[in-house]
């Protein structure tokens, strides 16, 4: 069953991280991006990839639930469910694919070539088949087809 859940990534370099004085467990993090500054509160349930420590001046992608609310303030700030540490050139995405490995939103057609590297969220290799799963995809290049196709560097599966 596809999840209702539509989740929206924002790529950009971390300029503050600070933590919340009335909860000792969340924290917010501002990060520039080429349209300005938007904060992400990162808390326990914030899947951060590879559990990288983050730092002041790394390059990331955050990405939110598009379907929960926000307060209308300014800067933005949103809810991080998903943090991963980005590399110039690297794209990443966070979706719902389908049995034939196709993007619920924005779509994307994954081909998982033989250097694919398929984990699980804990680092565990994965071995079954990926789709009808929610995936964080890291890839480069995509086609100028319709729906655009790529060979992914790397998949996090989240079973």
């Amino acid at each position: 069953m596809k999840p209702s859940t539509y989740y929206i990534g924002v790529t950009g370099i971390i300029e503050r991280i600070e933590p919340i004085r009335s909860e000792c467990c969340n924290q917010i993090i501002s990060i520039r991006t080429v349209d300005g500054v938007i904060n992400f509160i990162l808390s326990p349930g914030t899947y951060v990839a590879d559990n990288v420590p983050l730092r002041r001046g790394m390059r990331i992608t955050s990405f939110y639930d598009a379907n929960q609310p926000v307060p209308l303030i300014y800067p933005p700030q949103y809810q991080a469910a998903f943090i991963a540490r980005t590399e110039p050139g690297e794209n990443i995405m966070v979706a719902y694919f389908d049995g034939n490995l196709l993007s619920s939103e924005n779509p994307l057609q994954l081909n998982i070539g033989s250097g694919t590297r398929v984990t699980t969220a804990n680092g565990q290799r994965y071995t079954c088949s990926i789709g009808n799963n929610l995936l964080m995809v890291y890839y480069g290049a995509t086609t100028r087809s319709i729906p655009p196709q790529t060979t992914p560097e790397r998949i996090i599966v989240f079973c």
